[in-house]
């Protein structure tokens, strides 16, 4: 797949490129990754990227003209623009699977109070990574861009990702490894009995455990299977009748 990001601070991404995981996805081919410097779209004497808001109001936005021609030289008809916003939909894993079905993604990182509306009227989609402010949308690119990678063939192997969080709904369960005892904290003997289908039981219930004590808000519209229904009544009789 193709990734593009619009950004005025392009040198932001060069640790990233050169990361284990993007760098392995570009050398095998399935990715292909440009960074795009709006700035190098900017014309006038001074190349002024930003400017005050019209009515008024608080610090500088980003001009619609720099933004745009960077925007319309990196498009194709198969391009998804993404402008990635605090007004927009919470980014999660499922929307992570939704875009790898997209050949070429563009994503327009803001910066300082944000965009003339006619470059958010661009976009395909507004995206947020969270209910907070940042300095820029860099960051919140190489979260997207991070969180897609790794589901890349041929970055890291498909077992790592299958039970992960999120990917089945759930919290993760947690895991452990050497050594067996540890300041008096011991591994879980069932996950050293060599039974299978008890390790698999387990899993599934921790899992059920975490989420219901860290993101309960997960299991609101979650239609439980008959066995997530039985642990789940094992986990609250746990709970009402805690060990001393």
């Amino acid at each position: 797949m193709k990734i593009q990001v619009l950004t005025i601070f392009p040198e932001l991404f060069g640790s990233f490129l050169k990361a284990p995981l993007t760098a392995r996805a570009i050398a095998n081919g399935s990715l292909e990754l440009k960074i795009i410097d709006i700035k190098d779209y900017a014309t006038g004497s001074f190349r002024h990227i930003d400017d005050s808001p019209y009515g008024g109001g608080a610090g500088m936005i980003l001009k619609c003209q720099p933004v745009l021609d960077a925007l319309h030289a990196a498009e194709s008809p198969d391009s998804w623009r993404i402008l990635l916003s605090p007004s927009g939909k919470p980014y999660d894993q499922k929307h992570a699977h939704e875009l790898l079905t997209k050949k070429d993604l563009i994503l327009i990182a803001g910066h300082y109070e944000g965009f003339d509306a006619r470059i958010e009227a661009e976009a395909d989609e507004w995206i947020s990574t969270g209910d907070y402010i940042l300095s820029g949308g860099e960051i919140p690119a190489m979260t997207i861009m991070d969180s897609m990678i790794r589901l890349l063939g041929g970055t890291i192997r498909a077992a790592s990702t299958e039970e992960e969080s999120f990917e089945d709904g759930l919290l993760e369960y947690p895991q452990y490894t050497k050594p067996r005892i540890y300041e008096g904290m011991q591994v879980p003997e069932v996950l050293l009995s060599g039974n299978h289908e008890a390790i698999r039981r387990w899993k599934l219930k921790e899992s059920l455990r975490r989420t219901l004590e860290h993101r309960p808000d997960l299991l609101k519209d979650r239609k439980l299977t008959k066995e997530e229904t039985e642990l789940m009544e094992e986990l609250q009789n746990e709970l009402s009748n805690p060990r001393d």
